[in-house]
């Protein structure tokens, strides 16, 4: 396919020759010739010199380089689109196979794929367009919208609401019973979890995540987020819209957490927590109580700024302590040569 029949796909200007034919796509250090790739940040213009690829996608014109050069507004963004077009063909419906269990009084659309082993139970309902891979279990009377894609061993169990073009990876189990239990007698004794989960629209689910269903009520998680792999999301919890959540993020129940917000891996979430939208937390950051609007790391966290400097003492601290030590033997040395 030629540059300039690309050009439009991705609204970039061309700098260059306009008829190099692009045969695939590829990073920056692994392009050969006939490849597009893309510089998305300054720090990497200095691989465009050794890049073989025929063309880079920019943002701001690169001087001193041969490679014909794409101007676009994205260049990550215009990457993530190229590779779709190159990759992600255009699913066609595989059908119901008649090795997948499906209840009479399960309400299944138009154009859908289920595929052997699936089991859906009664009262539930499969939107059109839905892809449901082998051995997905769905419970009794839960929605699954329209071009969702539940990959194999998904388990959705009862009465849990999943909107459109949601995209559940292989291992993940929506509507599992929270962690509620009351101490009588010297026992534990289980707190019934008799509410649902609700996921909105265009949400995407890694591998192996568990969203437990609610007390009473619903935990949600709204429109346009995207939770990692390993991610484990307890009752009552409610996320907002296009937030993001990282591997091994760990949320407690009754959660508030606005849109917008980033929990970067192995962030650790106190229960009764809530968060601001627009907020990024730091790796491995432990938080609770209210969370304005900002920047935080550490456990317990703080301000980022802060913990940057803190962090700083925090590796001078063996240096201090010796010059400490130093200091307490000068001073018992000074003592004892001047007696009270």
């Amino acid at each position: 396919m030629k540059l300039k029949e690309l050009a439009p796909l991705l609204r970039g200007e061309i700098l260059g020759d306009p008829e190099i034919e692009i045969t695939g796509v590829s990073g920056i250090h692994e392009a050969k010739d006939g490849d597009i790739t893309f510089v998305s940040a300054k720090k990497y213009i200095k691989d465009i010199s050794k890049c073989k690829a025929s063309c880079v996608i920019v943002k701001d014109p690169v001087s001193g380089t041969a490679i014909t050069q794409l101007k676009v507004s994205n260049p990550y963004f215009a990457f993530a689109k190229l590779l779709e077009h190159f990759h992600v063909k255009p699913g066609k419906p595989a059908g119901i196979s008649k090795d997948a269990i499906i209840s009479d009084k399960a309400e299944v659309g138009k154009n859908v794929s289920i595929f052997p082993f699936a089991y859906i139970s009664d009262g539930a309902s499969i939107g059109n367009g839905a892809t449901v891979y082998p051995y997905v279990f769905i419970g009794e009377n839960t929605v699954i919208g329209e071009d969702c894609i539940l990959h194999p061993h998904v388990t959705v169990r009862e009465n849990v609401k999943i909107g459109k073009r949601v995209i559940i990876h292989a291992g993940t189990v929506i509507g599992s019973d929270g962690f509620g239990y009351v101490i009588e007698e010297g026992k534990h004794y289980k707190i019934p979890q008799v509410g649902g989960v609700i996921i909105e629209d265009d949400v995407e689910i890694g591998s192996n995540v568990s969203i437990d269903r609610a007390t009473t009520g619903n935990t949600v998680i709204g429109k346009g987020t995207k939770i990692d792999n390993l991610v484990q999301i307890a009752h009552n919890v409610t996320i907002g819209r296009n937030s993001i959540l990282a591997g091994q993020v760990g949320i407690a129940g009754s959660t508030e957490i606005g849109d917008y917000v980033v929990l970067a891996g192995q962030v650790g979430v106190a229960d009764h927590t809530k968060i601001e939208s627009g907020t990024i937390i730091g790796a491995q950051s432990g938080i609770r109580g209210n969370v304005p609007t900002g920047a935080y790391s550490g456990s317990p966290a703080i301000p980022h700024k802060e913990w940057l400097k803190a962090l700083a003492i925090f590796t001078k601290l063996p240096e201090l302590n010796k010059r400490l030590r130093e200091l307490e033997d000068k001073m018992k040395e000074i003592e004892g040569r001047n007696p009270a």
